[in-house]
């Protein structure tokens, strides 16, 4: 089981390339990722999405990528040569206008002028920094993975021991429902002797009444239902991608819940129901956590 929240740092360092890679995930429904990267990789960041991809499912992932370039390269210039003719043509009409005035503008104060001749910049990586992105951006996600199952691990924990205490709740419920209409028939029986003052009692009516309470209070297929469902909750657990499982699973959990709740007619009964719906809540709250 993994956590979708977690944090993740790969390293490069070698012939002059200095690459860090850094990732953070935090919960969504889907999968989302951001990328914030020099603009030399900006013809790669589908390759790195798709790096993601393998690892990664669920939740939003902020990716940050750092490069230095220590190595020493070839340096491109560029001549813009309409800027040349105007700064030229701005001399000419100078030294046209001041005839007096010493003309030093030479070709080298051409080549200083603004404009004139820059660097080209990279405007794409080259082989060894794209090999330098996946060695740092694979060891980012291996220890990315490393730090959610660990956490995952923790929320399983957490969520397993909660469903024992669904077992428990499910178990005294079970024990107490027997006693339901037991209980009711003594109360319905109470009821009609205050109220008939002496009179016999119909005990066919009696039971048909009790009959009619059992069959609507009958939880039976409920507490089936939601033992069913605690084993199935602790089978996916021993799974790696198990949060959209998790999250249909325990809306079956709390279907079962309310309808424990609605057909209560005794005050113990709802109490442990109301107590199994705080504890579902809670599975409910961590699964949100999960990949």
């Amino acid at each position: 089981m993994f956590s979708m929240t977690g944090y993740g740092k790969g390293e490069y360092k070698a012939e002059g390339i200095d690459m860090t890679v850094e990732i953070k995930t935090v919960n969504n429904r889907y999968l989302d990722i951001a990328v914030k990267s020099p603009r030399i990789f900006n013809a790669y960041e589908e390759v790195i999405r798709t790096a993601v991809r393998k690892k990664l499912t669920r939740g939003h992932a902020d990716i940050y990528i750092n490069l230095i370039d220590k190595r020493e390269k070839a340096k491109d210039l560029y001549v813009d040569l309409p800027a040349a003719e105007s700064w030229a043509g701005a001399a000419a009409i100078l030294r046209e206008r001041f005839p007096r005035l010493t003309d030093d503008f030479t070709l080298n104060a051409l080549i200083k002028c603004p404009d004139v001749v820059r660097q080209e910049e990279v405007s794409s990586a080259d082989e060894a920094l794209v090999s330098a992105l996946v060695s740092a951006l694979d060891a980012a996600l291996d220890n990315l993975n490393a730090m959610r199952l660990k956490e995952g691990k923790k929320l399983a924990e957490d969520m397993l021991s909660r469903m024992d205490a669904i077992e428990k709740l499910v178990g005294d419920i079970s024990a107490r429902a027997p006693a339901v209409a037991a209980e009711y028939r003594r109360r319905l029986e109470e009821r009609m002797q205050e109220i008939l003052s002496g009179v016999d009692l119909d005990e066919g009516r009696l039971l048909t009444e009790v009959a009619v309470f059992a069959d609507k209070s009958n939880i039976d297929e409920e507490l089936t239902r939601l033992r069913s469902h605690i084993a199935q909750f602790r089978s996916i657990c021993r799974e790696e991608r198990v949060g959209r499982k998790l999250d249909f699973l325990v809306q079956e959990f709390n279907r079962e819940a309310n309808t424990v709740c609605s057909k209560s007619n005794d005050l113990a009964v709802t109490n442990c129901g109301l107590a199994l719906k705080n504890e579902i809540e809670k599975v409910r709250e961590q699964i949100q956590n999960v990949e």
